[in-house]
């Protein structure tokens, strides 16, 4: 009995075609930069028409967006380290944010969503939304904890808390103002914890 052939599938290739793009975009930034990036250029190295892109977004600097958070997919980067010690823990993540600002795979495609975003007023909400809000209460989280262990003031402001920590690093990175080590980092935190001890 012949097999009856099957149908393509076309969220398949959908999704091969979204993930192509995302790829083609972080690439592009890396080689040419934000400004000399094209949805033109980007359709041409995914291999798509240009149609395809805005027909799942609705800018460049969208797309931008989307391939920066799709670094994240399928990683858990919400979750904090919670050993019960808040300096060690804070140190990990505060080294580990300076050392994706070095990361050239994601040093680029950051710098050209903060381009854009400064610009962009939907885009802001839409990253406040999907990515800095989430974010900003999973480190919030970690700091609760350490207020119910004793290890913070239970009346720190924790948004306030959470600005002293990454404006720092924020502000040494957007105007390459100095170097970003992990030494850098860890004084970064020590001067934080002291303002926050109970």
């Amino acid at each position: 009995m012949p097999s009856v052939p099957r149908k393509p599938d076309p969220t398949r290739r959908s999704e091969r075609s979204r993930q192509a793009i995302l790829e083609a975009t972080r690439e592009l930034i890396s080689e040419v930069g934000y400004a000399k990036l094209s949805v033109e250029a980007i359709a041409a190295r995914a291999g798509v028409g240009k149609q395809t892109i805005y027909r799942w977004w609705r800018s460049k600097g969208a797309v931008v967006f989307d391939s920066f958070l799709a670094l994240s997919e399928g990683v858990d980067g919400m979750a904090l380290p919670d050993t019960g010690d808040i300096e060690a823990d804070l140190k990990a993540v505060i080294r580990a944010t300076v050392a994706e600002f070095a990361d050239p795979t994601f040093e680029a495609p950051i710098r050209a969503l903060n381009l854009e975003i400064a610009s962009d007023p939907d885009l802001a909400a839409q990253y406040r939304e999907k990515l800095a809000g989430p974010v900003d209460e999973a480190k919030k989280e970690r700091l609760r904890s350490a207020q119910r262990a004793g290890q913070i003031a239970a009346d720190a402001d924790l948004d306030l808390a959470l600005e002293l920590l990454y404006a720092p690093l924020y502000q040494r990175w957007l105007l390459r103002s100095g170097p970003l080590t992990p030494e850098y980092a860890d004084a970064v935190v020590d001067h934080v914890l002291r303002a926050l001890r109970p």
